[in-house]
């Protein structure tokens, strides 16, 4: 039976052309209805190389339900391929035109001796949301595009975390990410953001391993790298915020790449101390605020939700309510990440409901009692219900409607001193 579904917080996979427009000079060319990519687009940030006011679009209508869209798409790459400059040009299905059987990748097959690459991925939205259309752009882009290499270039590592714009802090944290990793004497590849593009696409198949951190989206892209090019991969579920946990990813990552030990750990000491650093210089503000209670829930992407729950259990000592993780994570996921959260210090464990309505998250959230005021971190769904409670409330989580971010980032330690700052920012406004 059918059921209302309240302040969901993602879109169709065909959102995925936000993961096309995050690659530099990528052309994402919709094959659906007029008005989807109008309606997919965030407000902020999105306008890139291409603005989706403006991507290349079939806009089938009625009779192409009847007769099909084939020629219509047909057209549209082609003049995509004569008027727009682009490396790479992505197909993207709407809902309508797999609905009636339109066979987009024949279409596409057309275009393989193009002078520039033209690929296809299935995004309708009743095959999933934005975070499987994103795994659905990476799978095309090595399913189509990406040839087998005979060389590897030592120590180069492909980096696969957020989800692109879906993350508004997506950018800074791969150039974070990125920074760690160089940090340990490797070679950081990535794919979305600036300069970033065809040619780091092109490096994928000669990295010598695959570092995946994320809890579920982007596995499937991995094994797929794997299996194509022998390519092994790290899947390192916990994005690193703070010193406990990206003290740990260094550790687990210079184990998996043969960087020396003594080498890790002289870069995860110059890094703690100038944290530990920070970190005196506000402990006052810690242990005599009165206005952040211990307690805190987080509503938010599996990523998030997991990462600032460790977080504010193992680097700031907070307890954790019920966590709320919204990304519709697929249920053979569920277990392992519901795992991940009893990995707690002080052998805490917090209880975690993968839950998509936001009415059933809101009820949960007012009737716990935190023992004071709450914290709560997610989306700006959860404003009112917070200011309801008399809590502290930081919009860290899809919808973001409270902030503009340029590239901001809450990953590593400078990552975890951030968020510690706008955690307790919001606390002492209170006495305002």
């Amino acid at each position: 039976m059918a059921k209302l579904l309240d302040k969901q917080r993602y879109k169709c996979a065909l959102g995925a052309m936000q993961s096309v427009q995050a690659i530099t000079r990528a052309l994402p060319i919709l094959h659906s209805g007029p008005g989807c990519a109008q309606k997919l687009s965030e407000s902020i940030g999105s306008s890139g190389y291409f603005s989706p006011n403006i991507f290349p679009c079939t806009s089938i209508n009625e009779k192409d339900v009847v007769f099909g869209g084939v020629k219509k798409l047909n057209s549209t790459i082609e003049n995509a391929l004569k008027v727009i400059d682009a490396d790479l040009y992505v197909v993207l299905t709407g809902c309508i035109p797999e609905i009636v059987g339109d066979d987009s990748g024949e279409v596409v097959s057309r275009f393989a001796d193009s002078d520039k690459p033209v690929i296809y991925a299935p995004t309708a939205g009743f095959k999933g949301n934005n975070f499987k259309g994103h795994e659905q752009v990476v799978n095309a882009i090595i399913d189509q595009y990406l040839k087998k290499s005979d060389k590897k270039q030592k120590g180069l590592v492909n980096i696969w975390a957020d989800v692109p714009y879906q993350d508004l802090f997506w950018l800074g944290n791969i150039r974070e990410l990125e920074k760690l990793v160089a940090e340990l004497g490797l070679t950081p590849n990535t794919i979305f953001g600036y300069q970033r593009g065809i040619d780091n696409i092109n490096k994928i198949p000669e990295a010598e391993f695959n570092l995946l951190v994320s809890p579920w989206v982007g596995l499937s892209s991995v094994k797929k790298l794997e299996k194509k090019f022998g390519t092994p991969y790290l899947h390192y579920k916990t994005l690193p915020i703070g010193a406990t946990e990206t003290s740990k990813f260094l550790r687990e990552v210079g184990k998996f790449a043969g960087v020396e030990e003594a080498k890790v750990e002289a870069v995860i000491k110059e890094h703690e101390d100038y944290f530990y650093y920070l970190i005196e210089r506000y402990a006052d503000l810690f242990l005599e605020n009165r206005v952040i209670n211990k307690q805190f829930t987080v509503v938010a992407d599996a990523q998030y939700s997991l990462a600032i729950t460790k977080f504010l259990v193992n680097d700031l000592g907070l307890t954790p309510a019920k966590q709320f993780v919204v990304d519709d994570t697929p249920k053979n996921y569920q277990e392992d990440i519901r795992e991940e959260f009893k990995k707690l210090n002080y052998n805490l464990e917090a209880e975690v409901s993968f839950e998509t309505d936001g009415y059933k998250i809101h009820e949960e959230i007012k009737n716990h009692d935190y023992h004071g005021y709450p914290l709560v971190l997610g989306g700006y769904y959860e404003k009112e219900v917070t200011e309801n409670l008399k809590g502290n409330f930081l919009n860290i989580s899809w919808p973001v409607q409270d902030k503009v971010v340029f590239d901001n980032f809450y990953v590593g330690y400078a990552g975890g001193i951030r968020l510690i700052e706008d955690i307790y920012t919001v606390a002492v406004s209170r006495f305002n």
